[in-house]
């Protein structure tokens, strides 16, 4: 019995230590595994798939996966015993050789991408070891870097695509030559070219356009003037585009050429009004003073007006009196001999505004301000019309006319008295408007009654003329009447005298005015003479009684 539980137990041990032996000397390896031992002395790598014995020494086993690529996908693998890298492209299953790493990329991934090229892109490689420099251009479908190789310019690039009208100068590093490119067309680099400059847009060279070009290999200057879609030469550098210089009428210009000659152009000079700005010349630029006070000497004038012009003016002046006054005023003037200008001064605004300046205070100093205030239109002509210094002339310069626009005290304390003074003024002068607008009505008023009573008179002159000549022609017409009458009765009655004729011509004027009366609510009354008959009146409306025969 206690020998059969020792065998037992023997056979127990026995197959423990066969199961513990084999699990510790054999290993199975997938297809897509690897083993790594590292044995006392040196690695050991077996490839899937495998049923591996294992050395009864070692330090250390391991089971790991490979790298699997896709079609798109690359690595780099470095052997850490002879420090050699190569790179392995997929699609496959990359299996490590002994002492073999992946090498991670700056994302800290061990696969990486390749790069893809289009038909207008393209990459440039360096060789680290040799240096030596590989261009891929598109179309490229996988491009993958040698084990040494990095990308020049960090990534792939696009090619310069130029338009018909669009140019690039290319610039080779290693020989130091210059290309020009232009369009149309796609430019792919060299290993060692950098473009100097991006594209650019050729230069439209027309009747209003020209070029200024140097020579970079002669160093000359040249004017291109020929009508063309303009793209400089390997060796040509564009230094301007010149528009064309168009001047008016009233304008001119001065050009100083190489030898530091000022040349005049005028635009009433048919053959100097347009033109272009010659190589090794510049359009002068004349700097003059603004401001009211001219403290500024910052207007830039390459274009002058020959017409005549307004110019605003302002300083202080003192009267004789000790009263500091600021004068505004303007200057009506125009340049009439532009070489003169030009020899004599070289901020003709500024000399203009001093001179008058000085000529004001000197005038104002000799006068007080209420002198000042009475004439100061005088001494501003003064300032101009009587300046004997021939200053202006000398200047190529003509002042038209020279006003005052408007003056204030410097000081406010006598700004208040002078604001006192103009506004009595004023008011007496409101004052003395007003009495000559009042004299004015009562004038017309009087002038209006003088005219009615002309015209009443006139009316009167022509009713008593009227009236006149109505009795004078009812008189006559009586007479013809009587005339007729008389003559009447003498052809009639040739023994009848006159008296009775005339009688008869009463009586018959009398019935005519009773027929006249008895139409209205006229009283007749008949005196003893005309009817023998007794009268009495009894009026009911009044207190008399009259009785007559």
């Amino acid at each position: 019995m206690n020998s059969l539980i020792l065998l037992s137990i023997a056979l127990a041990v026995i197959l423990g230590l066969a199961a513990f032996l084999f699990f510790y000397l054999v290993k199975f390896v997938d297809k897509d595994e690897e083993l790594v031992i590292e044995g006392l002395t040196e690695q050991t790598i077996i490839h899937g798939p495998k049923a591996a014995v294992l050395p009864m020494l070692r330090k250390s086993i391991e089971v790991r996966k490979a790298v699997s690529l896709g079609a798109m996908d690359y690595c780099v693998i470095k052997n850490n015993l002879t420090g050699a890298k190569r790179v392995e492209v997929g699609p496959k299953l990359v299996f490590r050789k002994p002492y073999d790493e992946i090498l991670k990329n700056k994302f800290g991934l061990e696969k990486r991408k390749a790069t893809s090229l289009k038909s207008n892109e393209y990459a440039r490689l360096v060789d680290e070891q040799t240096g030596e420099v590989r261009v891929v251009r598109g179309k490229h479908g996988c491009l993958v870097p040698g084990p040494y190789e990095k990308y020049m310019d960090g990534d792939k690039m696009q090619a310069v695509d130029l338009r018909v009208f669009e140019y690039v100068k290319i610039q080779d590093r290693e020989t130091g030559t210059i290309r020009t490119e232009r369009g149309e067309q796609l430019v792919f680099l060299g290993p060692f070219e950098v473009l100097m400059e991006s594209k650019k847009v050729a230069i439209e060279v027309d009747e209003s356009t020209a070029v200024l070009v140097r020579n970079k290999r002669s160093g000359q200057l040249s004017l291109v003037t020929e009508k063309i879609l303009f793209v400089p030469s390997n060796d040509e550098e564009v230094l301007e585009v010149r528009q064309l210089i168009k001047l008016a009428d009233y304008e001119a210009c001065i050009v100083r050429d190489k030898t530091g000659k000022d040349i005049f152009y005028f635009g009433t000079n048919e053959a100097q009004r347009s033109f272009f700005l010659p190589p090794h010349s510049e359009l002068v630029a004349l700097r003059w003073s603004q401001g009211r006070r001219r403290e500024r000497r910052d207007l830039k004038i390459t274009k002058l007006d020959l017409r005549p012009m307004y110019m605003s003016f302002e300083f202080n002046c003192r009267t004789n009196d000790n009263v500091e006054l600021v004068l505004e005023g303007s200057f009506f003037w125009e340049i009439t001999d532009l070489q003169a200008m030009v020899k004599f001064t070289n901020d003709t605004t500024g000399d203009i505004c001093n001179h008058a300046r000085s000529r004001f205070i000197e005038l104002v100093s000799k006068v007080t301000l209420q002198e000042f205030m009475l004439q100061f239109n005088k001494i501003a002509e003064g300032v101009h019309q009587n300046d004997n210094s021939n200053f202006y002339d000398q200047r190529g310069v003509k002042i038209h006319s020279l006003e005052v626009t408007g003056y204030r005290c410097a000081e406010s304390s006598t700004a208040l008295i002078l604001e006192e003074i103009i506004q009595e003024t004023t008011n007496r002068m409101n004052r003395l408007q007003q009495q000559e607008s009042e004299n004015e009505i009562q004038l017309k008023q009087i002038r209006g009654d003088i005219e009615e009573e002309k015209a009443r008179a006139e009316l009167l002159q022509i009713q008593t003329d009227n009236s006149n000549a109505r009795s004078k022609m009812e008189g006559l017409a009586e007479a013809e009447r009587v005339k007729s009458f008389l003559v009447d009765l003498s052809n009639t009655f040739p023994t009848m005298d006159e008296a009775t004729k005339i009688g008869m011509w009463n009586t018959l004027r009398k019935e005519d005015a009773l027929k006249a009366i008895s139409n209205g609510n006229a009283k007749l009354f008949f005196t003893p003479k005309d009817a023998n008959l007794s009268i009495e009146c009894h009026d009911h409306s009044s207190d008399w009684e009259v009785t007559k025969r």
